[in-house]
C-alpha cells in the first residue's frame, strides 16, 4: 500500500513531466537514504549552507552557490541579493523600498506563471518587474530603453513556459545589460546542462533541485562569491520563510552526485525516448480524429514527447480527455498546457513501463467510448 493511502489518496500516474504540482521527481534510494541520515543528526546550518554552496559550485563551475527551497524562492533570493547585498538594515527592510535600485527588466514573453507569477517572486525579493516589448516580439532596443537609474537587474527565463520566438537571446541580453553595468539573473529551473547555463555569463543562475537533477524539493542559486554571500544573507530577511532544511540540502547533494556521475548519454537517451514515443504516437493515431506525432521539447532539451491533436471526428476534446484521465483511478495526468488548442502530450521521463501500459489502456478506453457515443 502506498504511503499516501493513510490519507485516502492514490499515487498519480504522471506523464506530464517533472512538475511541482505532481511532486517533482520520484527520489532514488540514495537520495532518500541521505535525507534520512541527515535527519538523524544535528548540524550548524550556517556552516552547512556555506560548505554545500562550495561543493555545488565545484559541480556547476561557478565561484559559489546557495541552496534554496526551490527555483521560485531562488528568484526572490537572487533579486534581494542584488538590491540589498549583505547590509542587514537593507535586508530587513525588504521587500519595501530601501533606497536602492529595485527595477527588474524582463521580456514580456518571459513574464510567465509557473504556478505563481514570476513577477510576484520578483516582488517578494523587493523588486518591481518592468516588462518590455510585446508577448511575441521584443527588440534589443526595448531592453536598452528600459534600463535606467532604478534598474537593479535584467532577468532572463529559460523555460518551456516562455515564448521562444521573437525574444532577445540570452547572449544579447547579457551584452546589453553588462555594457550598462547591470547584472543578469537567469532562471534555468528545469534545465539539465548545469555547466552550460552556469557559465553562460549571467551573474546569477537558478536551477530547480527537484526537476532534472532528481533531488528533493530544493533549488540552486549560483554565481560569484560576493553575490552568493549576499544570497545566503537573505535568510535573515525575506528568505527566512523559504528556509531549507538539512535533509533537503543533503538530499540535493546526493542527487547531484548521482546526476554528475551518470554515464547516460543524453543523445542516446533522447533517441530511446523518441522510439518509445513513436510507438505510442502510432498507437494513438489508430483512433479516429487523433493525429499523433513525436516532438522535441520546446526549450531545446533532449526530451521527446508523443503529442496528439484531438479533432472533432474523435467525438471528444483535449480538455475532456485530460479531465477524464484525472478522474480515473489511479488519477492520470498528461501534459495539458496546450489543451485549449486541442493538443495533449505524453512525457516519457516520469513513466514506468507498468504505468505507461495502464495509461495507454485508459486512453484507448476514453477514445473508443467517445468515438462510439
Amino acid at each position: 500500500m502506498s504511503i499516501y493511502g493513510t490519507l485516502g489518496l492514490e499515487p498519480a500516474i504522471n506523464s506530464s513531466g517533472k512538475m511541482t504540482a505532481l511532486g517533482g521527481s520520484v527520489l532514488s534510494r540514495e537520495v532518500t537514504d541521505a535525507m534520512a541520515a541527515a535527519g538523524r543528526e544535528h548540524v550548524v546550518i550556517a556552516d552547512l549552507m556555506v560548505e554545500a554552496g562550495r561543493w555545488i559550485a565545484d559541480v556547476v563551475g561557478t565561484e559559489d552557490a546557495c541552496v534554496s527551497s526551490g527555483a521560485s524562492s531562488g528568484v526572490a533570493i537572487a533579486v534581494a541579493s542584488v538590491i540589498a547585498g549583505t547590509s542587514k538594515p537593507l535586508i530587513q527592510g525588504l521587500p519595501g523600498r530601501v533606497g536602492k535600485p529595485f527595477e527588474v527588466v524582463i521580456q514580456k514573453g518571459h513574464s510567465v506563471d509557473f504556478g505563481a507569477p514570476i513577477t510576484q517572486m520578483i516582488a517578494l525579493g523587493g523588486g518591481q518587474a518592468v516588462e518590455v516589448g510585446s508577448v511575441n516580439r521584443v527588440d534589443v532596443s526595448d531592453i536598452e530603453g528600459a534600463i535606467g537609474p532604478d534598474t537593479a537587474a535584467v532577468m532572463f527565463v529559460q523555460s518551456h513556459h516562455t515564448v521562444h520566438k521573437g525574444m532577445v537571446s540570452l547572449a544579447e541580453t547579457i551584452r546589453v545589460a553588462h555594457e550598462r553595468g547591470i547584472p543578469v539573473i537567469l532562471d534555468a529551473a528545469a534545465e539539465d546542462d548545469l555547466q552550460r547555463w552556469a557559465k553562460s555569463g549571467a551573474d546569477i543562475v537558478i536551477f530547480s533541485g527537484g526537476k532534472a537533477i532528481g533531488g528533493p524539493t530544493s533549488g540552486i542559486v549560483c554565481g560569484s562569491r560576493e553575490l552568493m554571500t549576499a544570497a545566503r544573507a537573505q535568510y535573515a530577511g525575506i528568505a527566512r520563510p523559504m528556509k531549507v532544511g538539512k535533509e533537503q540540502v543533503m538530499g540535493l547533494i546526493a542527487a547531484l552526485t548521482a546526476f554528475i556521475g551518470s554515464d547516460a548519454d543524453a543523445a542516446a537517451e533522447g533517441q530511446a525516448q523518441r522510439a518509445r514515443m513513436q510507438a505510442i504516437a502510432t498507437r494513438l493515431s489508430l483512433h479516429p480524429g487523433i493525429d499523433a506525432i513525436v516532438e522535441q521539447d520546446d526549450a531545446g532539451r533532449e526530451i521527446y514527447r508523443a503529442v496528439f491533436t484531438v479533432r472533432a471526428e474523435s467525438g471528444t476534446t483535449a480538455p475532456l480527455i485530460a479531465r477524464a484521465l484525472a478522474a480515473s483511478r489511479p488519477p492520470m495526468y498528461l501534459r495539458d498546457n496546450k489543451a485549449a488548442a486541442g493538443q495533449l502530450a505524453l512525457d516519457p521521463r516520469p513513466l514506468t513501463t507498468k504505468e505507461e501500459s495502464i495509461l495507454l489502456d485508459r486512453l484507448d478506453e476514453i477514445l473508443t467510448e467517445a468515438a462510439h457515443a
